[in-house]
């Protein structure tokens, strides 16, 4: 068997409309451009893979493309520098032929039933609320949120805590912005008095090898950091964390997912992408023991899976697919009314951000980006207070009008547009 054939589509699979809204206005919104790998072969088989291109730790090239043709999936299907799309397309294909599922490839099977949780940018409390309830009607039984210095944290987990029945967990993201051990200590130690706050990811910079090591001493709650940041071994010797975010190439998955068993450490997958990746995603947690915290694939963003038959997902888990590769039908009806010319980002429209503290001071910005003087790199800097009770956090969208257009150009010109009470 011989690959014939490597067609790349790319489609728009949208956002459903609240998680739309946050993301186009936390620079996510181009997440909905996926780009489809379909490899066919000379015996008739078809494989299929998703790259999510503005997302992804690996896009598929045309050197890509060309260098499997004549080859044989088995071949390179370990390759990780083939890109996302395409391995996952060369082990649908595997599977496909020798008639089993994908998770035979990896290693023996584990588990059923893969934990998966819903994912959620930072959002007011009444929207995180909502999040809550779609999502236990959807099956979920496990969050993960988005923690950020702009929006009333403590109101928001009370909100959900309240909101939600005992056996749902939260896990919290800070991708750091807590900044410092100390600060974050104090942080830390209210939202774990929430039952349900599970997992903390990320509170600090992680390359804070001492400051991490003091955090975790004093935290109750497991804290999970991206895998190799810092160094594996150092992170390990060091006892700065209780697991870890695992996401990459299937080889990069498979080697981390080892080295983390050998320390007995649990992890949670990161691959993000529709059904499609969901499904690869469940592969892999059937077979690697320790991945054994929600997997984050941010399915419940998509307004289209792209799949024929919706995966299965019961009290916060997915079913692995037993049927051979994947274990998925691709929805052509779905690519054909979806499908766009190329990957390129979309225009976003453009975006006023406002902060508002308790005491009535407010702060308007255009951009949100850490290298800019948007709001992120304003409160990475210290400028303003990292979670405050009460502060919250609004985006107005260009709306057309002339009153949109002076405040805008007169932010523009601010950069940091400040009203004190």
């Amino acid at each position: 068997m011989k690959i014939t054939t490597v067609e790349r589509i790319s489609v728009d699979a949208g956002h459903v409309t609240r998680a739309g809204r946050y993301m186009r206005a936390g620079g996510t919104g181009n997440w909905s451009i996926v780009e489809l790998c379909k490899v066919t072969t000379d015996s008739g088989l078809t494989g299929w893979g998703e790259t999510i291109p503005h997302y992804t730790w690996g896009r598929v090239t045309d050197a890509a493309a060309a260098r499997v043709i004549g080859r044989t999936p088995a071949e390179l299907m370990w390759d990780d520098g083939l890109g996302c799309g395409l391995q996952q397309a060369l082990m649908d294909l595997a599977g496909k032929a020798l008639g089993v599922p994908a998770y035979r490839l990896i290693g023996a099977k584990v588990r059923d039933w893969c934990p998966l949780a819903w994912w959620a940018w930072d959002m007011t409390p009444e929207d995180w609320v909502a999040e809550t309830r779609d999502a236990l009607a959807a099956g979920y039984a496990s969050f993960k949120f988005k923690a950020r210095p702009w929006r009333d944290l403590r109101a928001a987990t009370a909100a959900i805590s309240r909101a939600t029945p005992g056996h749902v967990t939260f896990d919290l993201d800070f991708n750091s912005w807590l900044l410092t051990a100390g600060q974050a200590a104090q942080v830390l130690l209210e939202l774990e008095a929430i039952p349900q706050v599970h997992i903390f990811e990320t509170p600090i910079f992680q390359w804070d090898v001492a400051g991490n090591r003091s955090l975790r001493a004093k935290i109750h709650r497991p804290i999970a950091m991206h895998f190799d940041q810092p160094p594996f071994l150092t992170a390990v010797a060091e006892g700065v964390c209780d697991g870890f975010v695992i996401s990459g190439g299937a080889a990069t998955v498979k080697r981390q997912a080892e080295l983390a068993a050998e320390a007995n450490m649990p992890f949670w997958l990161q691959l993000v992408g529709t059904g499609i990746t969901t499904a690869f995603a469940a592969h892999l947690g059937a077979a690697l023991r320790w991945a054994q915290w929600p997997a984050i694939t941010c399915l419940n963003t998509y307004a289209d899976d792209l799949l024929v038959q919706p995966l299965q997902i019961e009290r916060g888990c997915v079913r692995v697919p037993e049927a051979p590769g994947l274990g998925i039908e691709v929805d052509a009806d779905a690519l054909a009314r979806l499908r766009r010319t190329d990957v390129s980002p979309k225009e976003l429209p453009r975006i006023i951000h406002t902060v508002r503290w308790a005491d009535g001071r407010t702060a308007q910005y255009m951009e949100r980006g850490k290298a800019s003087v948007g709001y992120e790199r304003d409160f990475l800097d210290g400028n303003q207070p990292l979670f405050e009770p009460g502060v919250s956090f609004t985006s107005h969208e260009d709306d057309g009008s002339a009153a949109f257009d002076r405040l805008y150009t007169e932010v523009q010109r601010a950069r940091c547009l400040v009203t004190n009470p």
